[in-house]
């Protein structure tokens, strides 16, 4: 029986992740037709339900990451520390430096404590080095 269904997934938002997510789907049997909008954040599949169930649909995209909230770091415009308390969002430091005269930098300070540095949803650490 043919079924469809939509799912909303918030940690897609590029065409490389749309490639990703349809490469992914199709794999399955029993997948029919794959929608994937990484403008409206959505994935419409339409399956065979007597080959394959949503939730293997559903598990596929959430083990790549694709069904986690992005989270984003907030700036603030005053200092981290005020009389004695920590906040939780960061804030960035300017300075000049004799040495460079006319030139701003920007620090930031950044604690946090999710993922440090996390890869794009379905993109993995290339492993091998590129040959020219």
């Amino acid at each position: 029986m043919k079924k469809t269904i939509t799912i909303d997934t918030p940690a897609l938002y590029g065409d490389h992740h749309v490639l990703e997510v349809r490469q992914l789907l199709q794999e399955l049997t029993g997948i029919e037709d794959i929608y994937v909008s990484s403008a409206f954040h959505i994935v419409e599949v339409t399956f065979d339900s007597e080959k394959l169930n949503e939730a293997e649909i559903i598990g596929k995209l959430e083990e790549k990451g694709y069904l986690d909230q992005l989270s984003f770091a907030q700036e603030v415009g005053v200092a981290p520390y005020s009389e004695g308390e920590k906040q939780d969002a960061f804030f960035r430091h300017t300075e000049v430096f004799e040495t460079s005269r006319r030139v701003v930098s920007f620090a930031q300070n950044v604690s946090y404590s999710g993922r440090p540095l996390w890869n794009c949803p379905g993109m993995g650490i290339i492993k091998e080095k590129m040959e020219d």
